[in-house]
């Protein structure tokens, strides 16, 4: 039986061979049936950004590969190696581990000390694009992040796909960023109305480790469809996906599938992905696909060459400005597989709170800390969370160790996208239903990095 993703192919074009991405498959089973350990290795690397070589932080395989590729079905069997002089932790993003495991400090475990090492054995029981970054302290602006891709049901080996990694970077420690916004030190904002936007004045915007001035190039064949997986592993930045005169059709966000939705440009905020798929035209020619910086002109981006065409230098900056994201989108999203039918167990209120006054954000107008009662459900309840902008600044939120259902949107009921992270934008109420069928104490927090450190961030545990 052919895939839903199959199926699509075929109003697009043949497939493609030979996937392209960061993430590369683990090594073969053993022959009694286990998965075998794969061993990511958290270390210091080297970029060159802006002429400059950057010290940043990685997490690989021993090969050099970055992230992981796996299949759907499989045990998560993972050691963690920690080769820094500090302590470090890695959060299964989108995924739905045992509690213990799922990589918070404080929360599921303590961090793993420098030399130090951890083990993972999970069952992987849903497939789609997902990633591993740092919870411990802002090792995350430091680009430790990496894609996280399982293979399912939906995947052909005989489809090409590439996975574009998005990061923010700034030269400045990300603790001076921090100190800074808190002394109240941030760019001025281009016109007294705009969007209170982009706390942080980055260096370069990053995919796949490049900028435009040497983007990395993906070989295609010209006439065949591929897979893009695009992955915002950013720290406080969004952005709007322009794919060019390429047509695309959104077919999953956070990993799960939606009734595909054909454009180009599709908008994500930090922590989110998006598959798209892509016909390539069938003459020779370069093919750009955009990230353009929410509110602004800068962009990054990789360049898809089919062919032997010729490639042009790109500018970092768009023709004009983009606009804030909002959620235009996210109300036409619809989930394949949509939560069963069911009347709520409980209901929990959520106001996102704070200013940028003293840089103080928190939820329910609690500054996160380890006193802090948590949110509370039961095993087996079906919940939905009222998710409630009280500020001026746009909050991505994310659920760890369960995938939810986007249900409401201002008082409209539709039966929405399946994810894992969300984009409340100010002034706006987001309702979110999930199952409770993952017992533990889990993080829900605005996925903005120093929007989280300064008190956006709290708990849900099961009673």
């Amino acid at each position: 039986m052919l895939s839903r993703r199959s199926a699509l192919l075929s109003t697009f074009a043949a497939c493609v061979v030979g996937p392209r991405s960061w993430a590369q498959p683990a090594p073969a089973a053993t022959g009694d049936g286990a998965a075998p350990v794969t061993v990511l290795r958290v270390q210091r690397r080297i970029l060159e950004v802006n002429g400059k070589p950057a010290p940043v932080l990685g997490i690989g395989q021993p090969n050099g590969v970055r992230g992981l590729t796996t299949e759907v079905g499989q045990q998560f069997r993972v050691r963690v190696v920690n080769d820094l002089d500090t302590p470090t932790l890695i959060h299964w993003h989108g995924l739905a581990p045992p509690w213990r495991q799922d990589g918070v400090p404080g929360i599921s475990g303590p961090p793993i000390s420098p030399g130090a090492g951890a083990d993972y054995d999970f069952p992987l029981r849903f497939g789609g694009t997902f990633w591993m970054h740092s919870h411990e302290g802002l090792q995350e602006q430091l680009l430790l992040a990496a894609p996280l891709i399982i293979r399912d049901a939906r995947d052909s080996a005989a489809q090409q796909e590439a996975v574009i990694t998005l990061a923010d970077f700034s030269f400045t420690p990300p603790e001076e960023i921090y100190e800074g916004l808190r002394r109240g030190s941030r760019k001025p904002r281009e016109t007294p109305t705009a969007p209170d936007l982009n706390d942080v004045n980055y260096d370069a915007f990053l995919a796949n480790d490049r900028t435009l001035s040497d983007p990395e190039t993906i070989r295609v064949e010209p006439g065949e469809t591929m897979l893009l997986r695009v992955i915002n592993a950013s720290a406080m930045s969004a952005y709007h996906i322009d794919l060019g005169d390429l047509l695309g059709a959104l077919v999953a966000v956070d990993g799960s599938s939606v009734h595909p939705i054909a454009g180009r440009r599709f908008p994500i905020a930090v922590a989110q992905r998006l598959d798209i798929l892509i016909a390539i035209p069938k003459r020779p020619a370069p093919h750009p696909v955009l990230a353009i910086l929410e509110g602004e002109r800068r962009q990054t981006g990789v360049i898809l060459v089919a062919g032997k065409a010729p490639v042009a230098r790109l500018p970092e900056l768009a023709p004009v400005a983009s606009s804030a994201l909002n959620l235009d989108l996210e109300r036409r999203l619809r989930a394949t597989e949509p939560l069963a039918t069911r009347a709520p167990d409980r209901l929990l209120h959520v106001d996102l709170t704070g200013e940028m006054s003293g840089y103080i954000w928190s939820i329910n107008s609690v500054v996160w800390n380890k006193d802090v009662p948590p949110l509370t459900v039961a095993q087996g309840e079906r919940v939905e969370m009222e998710i409630t902008n009280r500020t001026l600044m746009p909050h991505p939120m994310h659920l760890h160790g369960h995938r939810f259902q986007v249900v409401e949107i201002d008082g409209e009921r539709f039966s929405g996208a399946v994810r894992d992270t969300v984009l409340a934008p100010p002034g706006k109420r987001v309702v979110i239903a999930f199952d409770a069928n993952n017992p533990g104490w889990w993080a829900f927090h605005c996925h903005l990095l120093y929007h989280q450190a300064a008190g956006m961030f709290t708990t849900l545990k099961y009673i």
